[in-house]
Parts: C-alpha cells; sequence; structure tokens
C-alpha cells in the first residue's frame, strides 16, 4: 500500500534532517507555515527557513561528530500528522552534549505542505543538559524558558541578517 502524501512529506523532511539539509526541510513547508516550540515562535516559511539553516549550520560548524537523528512513528491523514524523533548532538552555546526527545504535531496544506509544525519536548530535560546548573535549577520555571527563547529568537533574527549581506 502506498505511503500518504503527507507522510511522505513527513519522510523527505526527517530524511533531510538526518543530513542537516536545511534547504530540502524548507521546501515541504507552505509560504504562510507556523512554527513553535519551547524556544521559538515563528510565522512563515521564511523564518522557519532560517532557523532550520542556523541549527544545521550550527551543527556542521561546532558539532557533526556528535550529531545523530533518529525518527519513527510517521503517521498522517489528509490534514493532521505526527512524529516521534530524538536528537543527539552538541548545543553550540554551551558546548554540553544533549539527547533530546521530541513529538512533532503537523497539519498539512491540500497540496502536502506543512503549515504548522508544533514540536513538543520536556524544557527542563533539555535545559539541565543543555545548560548545566542553570538548567538544573530554573528549567522548570517559565523565567528561564523566556531567556531561552529571547536568545533564540534573537539569535536567529541576527544569523538571517547576517545571511541577506
Amino acid at each position: 500500500m502506498p505511503m500518504h502524501k503527507n507522510v511522505q512529506t513527513l519522510h523527505r523532511f526527517y530524511e533531510a534532517f538526518t543530513k542537516l539539509d536545511s534547504d530540502t526541510m524548507a521546501s515541504c513547508y507552505a509560504e504562510n507555515a507556523t512554527f513553535n516550540d519551547p524556544a521559538f515562535n515563528l510565522n512563515g516559511k521564511h523564518q522557519i527557513a532560517g532557523m532550520w539553516e542556523m541549527l544545521c549550520s550550527a551543527t556542521k560548524e561546532h558539532g557533526m561528530a556528535h550529531w545523530n537523528l533518529e525518527y519513527r512513528d510517521l503517521k498522517a491523514d489528509v490534514q493532521h500528522g505526527s512524529a516521534h524523533w530524538e536528537a543527539n548532538y552538541l548545543f553550540s552555546a554551551t558546548g554540553k552534549l544533549v539527547h533530546n526527545i521530541i513529538d512533532g504535531k503537523f497539519a498539512f496544506t491540500p497540496d502536502g505542505q506543512i503549515v504548522s509544525h508544533h514540536d513538543h519536548f520536556s524544557f527542563w530535560r533539555w535545559s539541565r543538559q543543555a545548560l548545566g546548573a542553570p538548567g538544573l535549577f530554573l528549567g522548570w520555571t517559565p523565567l528561564l524558558k523566556k531567556v531561552v527563547q529571547k536568545q533564540a529568537g534573537s539569535g536567529l533574527e541576527k544569523f538571517m541578517a547576517k545571511r541577506k549581506k
């Protein structure tokens, strides 16, 4: 039985992610797509593509030896989809190793592009690994989450401004 086109989109997206191919990842999104997770709230393919390019570039530059992504349980119907994925990587801001466990929820356009992508993971678990002591002691608080969101947003703005030049 052939795979539903939206499962094919998810497969193409995660296969590209395993290879840190941000261009192919970006091609899976609709122009008006949204993305959110504990660090980012993005609107439009342009911002989403910038985030993936920034994250993939940082991994290629600083942590290829530690990069591994595995995905499974790709499911989708005409409108919605889901996936489970786990990433092992070196968090470039601190040089700490992270094993992040993520569940993604998706909505699709009629032609099979991602229009909504929500990744859920334990921010406290992630922050303990990525940030060390600050994450251990403050990772469960909204305060640290807001700080990380602000830094992530600022980092993305700087990356995208530099990319335009």
